[in-house]
């Protein structure tokens, strides 16, 4: 009987999930292991590692760090992104391909040579080795993210309920607050958890751009792993994962929302 090709279509995309997250499905067990060194099969179970990433110093001062670079970039980039693709789901919007292709470029272009990039420029400015630096890097590398995720919400956003309220009166500031912003808020909010999530994650241009006094989480871990293999991070690595698959999933749950809400609101 020959194999349809539904079948074998989902036996790729199995054999593709197996491949992208086995090696971080290997990770956990590990991070529970009694020894003092990378071993596989575990010799006992332990919590040693847990204890140790949750000291004060190096392991909770780079996660302080990494949340205030995070959470700083995912508001401007939030601002900046939902702005871009306002203006950008302007049909009249004068080249508007080219636009968007230079506002989503930092998603295209090497992240390395984005590092490189900015560090010549926020070394003139005097930016480098700061949290100020830190945060206008992420939010330039997020913009893209909330621009794709804002404008695809925005597709089914109906332009009429902006013009209704016009007409009864309400400034463009106070419709969009009171109109637009309500309606498309799940997907503000999904674009700004990827913001997030890869200013969180991002090492690269934190080599670049970062002081000793700005060492974000995913850089400690990258020195960890220059210097000796601690198990440690791998510890770490279990609770990052564990931290993105909650905060994807709410993203994925928000932007369904924003699409069955505007597809209700939209008239028929």
């Amino acid at each position: 009987m020959p194999v349809s090709l539904r079948s074998l279509q989902i036996a790729f995309c199995c054999l593709a999930m197996v491949l992208l997250i086995g090696p971080t499905l290997v990770v956990i067990p590990i991070s529970f292991s009694s020894a003092n060194f990378l071993s596989y099969p575990l010799p006992g179970f332990s919590l040693q590692w847990y204890e140790k990433v949750l000291a004060p110093r190096p392991w909770m001062s780079a996660l302080g760090n990494s949340l205030i670079v995070g959470l700083g970039a995912m508001v401007l980039a939030t601002i900046l992104g939902t702005l871009a693709a306002l203006g950008l789901s302007r049909s009249q919007l004068p080249a508007r391909s080219t636009l968007l292709g230079i506002i989503i470029s930092p998603m295209i272009v090497p992240v390395v040579i984005s590092g490189v990039g900015m560090y010549f420029l926020f070394a003139r400015l005097g930016l480098v080795a700061s949290f100020t630096g830190m945060i206008l890097a992420h939010a330039v590398l997020g913009v893209p993210f909330v621009v794709i995720t804002v404008t695809a919400t925005l597709r089914n956003f109906d332009p009429n309920l902006v013009r209704a309220a016009a007409t009864l009166g309400a400034s463009p500031l106070r419709a969009f607050f009171t109109v637009t912003l309500p309606l498309i808020a799940p997907g503000v909010f999904s674009g700004a958890l990827f913001a997030f999530v890869f200013s969180f994650d991002e090492v690269v241009v934190a080599l670049f751009i970062s002081g000793p006094d700005q060492r974000t989480l995913p850089r400690q871990m990258f020195d960890g792993l220059r210097d000796n293999i601690d198990p440690a991070i791998l510890a770490m690595s279990t609770l990052l994962v564990l931290i993105s698959i909650v905060l994807m999933a709410l993203a994925g749950l928000m932007q369904k929302k924003s699409t069955d809400r505007l597809r209700h609101d939209k008239p028929h």
